[in-house]
């Protein structure tokens, strides 16, 4: 279950940004988790509300934006859609691409009051 060292992460990540602007409280923090990312969104709702109990983010209101995959075909240079991290183009059927979004993995914003 890597969403649980996932949202460790996020926490410290918070606590060491509020920390380097003054500190305040987190009101709001926007999470970009890609749909190839790997990470389970479900599990991550479920882990958050456990960790974020008594620390800088436990009152805050949680967003997350999930990119789609986007992939560009490496022999023909059509742009298309990926469901699944190793699907090909549905041009060429080629294997051989280039993950354009959906991996992605970040803290986007933390609005802190």
């Amino acid at each position: 279950m890597h969403e649980l060292s996932i949202v460790t992460s996020i926490i410290k990540t918070a606590e060491s940004e509020v920390e380097s602007t003054g500190g305040g409280k987190i009101a709001a923090i926007v999470l970009e988790i890609g749909k190839l990312s790997g990470v389970e969104i479900q599990s991550l709702h479920f882990i958050w509300e456990l960790c974020v109990k008594e620390t800088i983010l436990q009152d805050s209101k949680v967003t997350i934006l999930e990119p789609e995959g986007k992939a560009n075909c490496a022999e023909c240079e059509t742009e298309y859609r990926l469901e699944k991290i190793y699907d090909s183009c549905p041009k060429c059927d080629s294997p051989f691409k280039n993950i354009i979004s959906g991996k992605e993995l970040k803290i986007k914003k933390l609005i802190i009051n």
